[in-house]
């Protein structure tokens, strides 16, 4: 857009008005669909994120019927909506993901409102056509004021860029890379809009990347809020719980096709894993842990004791203590975990984490007494989970732990077995799920 910014056009007023018409309701079906899919699921999200469209699409309806020598002489409206389109967007984007804002259980009053917003807009803008000495030609391209509404419009696309990209690394969907891909459009079209005017390419063009990127944005959003399993690549709030919840859907179908084999072989070893795999990804967030080694702790927990596919049944489902020997053959899992997840093509992340899931800080574990400098955060993350999520178990040879119990034995060997750092965050995580945990013991 910036090379052919010096390119002058001659496009008709009428061809403004009709491209900008299309665009408009363009924003429109996608606003109120997602708002109505949102009052269907009785989500808040997308009904905001339908109120951001709609209110571009007001602003887009005012701009066509201000196109200058058309239906109406020379006029700031025009100017002024084709300013704010983007950026009013864009905010009212950013604020969709605010936890006070998107978690609003009132629906219906967001539908109305939305409808209000988009009224109101069309109503002052026809007002302002009417008296047109009401509006100024305001901003200038590459004024002082366009390059602050420029700024302005990085920070909320920049800010929804950023959650789109935080769900992307956590779910690897190919929907939610269009999203920020239409996000990058949208933000780009400020360019030429507040830097150029109508008789260059590069603003047709950024009108062009506008519609664009609103069709590209809502199309995914809309297929997401379909699935029995959505991302909410806007609002960024896709959690760790929520990949472990629904493995396939995001973690991919090899994880899923595992975890399946591993229920058929032991019920319980597939229920450990999951409880374990659930509180590490909450352990993980609530330790600042980054998106992408949140993914593979996810899928770390739920396979971490895949090894146990290779252990005999009369073992694995003994109903009593082992022995010395069939503790020998239990203590090979982690390494056969790891040589089939070789095979299977999984990262190098997730195989350190079933390899090292029994080892400990001061090297008394198994099944290569690894010390605390070769043991990663989300390893120790895990071992200090599956640790606690075994002492709470009922096993048909003892009673479980309670969780105090359980947690006093961490607490204990912290900083030799398991990480302090770990450890307080486990029991944080636990307090806010309302476990009766005692603070001291």
């Amino acid at each position: 857009m910036h090379a052919l910014a010096g390119r002058q056009v001659e496009f008709s007023g009428a061809f403004h008005f009709w491209a900008v018409g299309a665009s408009a309701l363009v924003a429109t079906i996608a606003g109120f669909a997602l708002a109505m899919a949102g009052k269907r699921r009785s989500d808040a999200r997308p009904a905001l994120v339908g109120s951001a469209f709609t209110v571009m699409a007001a602003l887009l309806v005012v701009h066509g019927l201000a196109t200058p020598y058309f239906l109406v002489g020379a006029n700031g409206v025009s100017s002024l909506t084709g300013a704010a389109t983007l950026t009013v967007g864009g905010a009212i984007l950013a604020l969709a993901a605010f936890p006070t804002v998107r978690e609003h259980r009132n629906i219906a009053w967001i539908i109305w409102l939305q409808a209000g917003l988009m009224a109101g807009v069309i109503a002052l803008g026809v007002l302002a056509l009417a008296l047109p000495t009401l509006v100024p030609d305001v901003p200038e391209p590459s004024s002082a004021p366009a390059i602050a509404l420029l700024v302005a419009g990085f920070a909320f696309y920049g800010l929804v860029g950023l959650r789109a990209l935080r769900t992307i690394t956590l779910s690897r969907r190919t929907s939610d890379l269009l999203v920020l891909i239409g996000i990058v459009w949208l933000a780009a079209s400020l360019v030429p809009a507040l830097t150029q005017d109508y008789r260059t390419l590069g603003w047709w063009v950024g009108h062009f990347l506008e519609v664009l990127g609103i069709l590209v944005v809502a199309a995914p959003v809309a297929l997401d809020l379909m699935r029995a399993s959505p991302s909410h690549p806007l609002a960024g709030d896709l959690g760790g719980g929520e990949l472990v919840a629904a493995e396939e859907a995001f973690l991919g179908s090899q994880v899923g096709a595992l975890t399946r084999l591993l229920a058929e072989k032991d019920e319980y070893t597939e229920g450990h894993t999951r409880r374990v795999a659930l509180l590490a990804v909450e352990v993980g967030e609530e330790l600042g842990i980054a998106p992408a080694r949140l993914r593979e702790l996810a899928i770390g927990g739920l396979l971490h004791d895949i090894g146990k596919l290779s252990v005999p049944d009369e073992i694995l489902k003994k109903p009593g203590p082992l022995d010395d020997d069939e503790f020998a053959i239990v203590r090979r899992h982690p390494g056969r975990g790891d040589a089939l997840l070789g095979e299977l093509g999984f990262s190098r992340g997730v195989r350190r984490l079933v390899r090292d899931h029994h080892e400990r800080l001061d090297g008394a574990g198994y099944p290569h007494g690894t010390t605390a400098e070769a043991l990663s955060l989300e390893t120790r993350v895990l071992s200090a989970c599956d640790v606690y999520d075994a002492l709470c178990s009922r096993r048909v040879y003892r009673d479980a732990w309670s969780s105090d119990r359980a947690l006093a034995l961490l607490r204990r060997e912290a900083g030799s077995a398991f990480d302090a750092r770990c450890v307080a965050a486990l029991e944080r995580v636990l307090v806010r799920s309302l476990a009766p945990v005692a603070v001291a013991v």
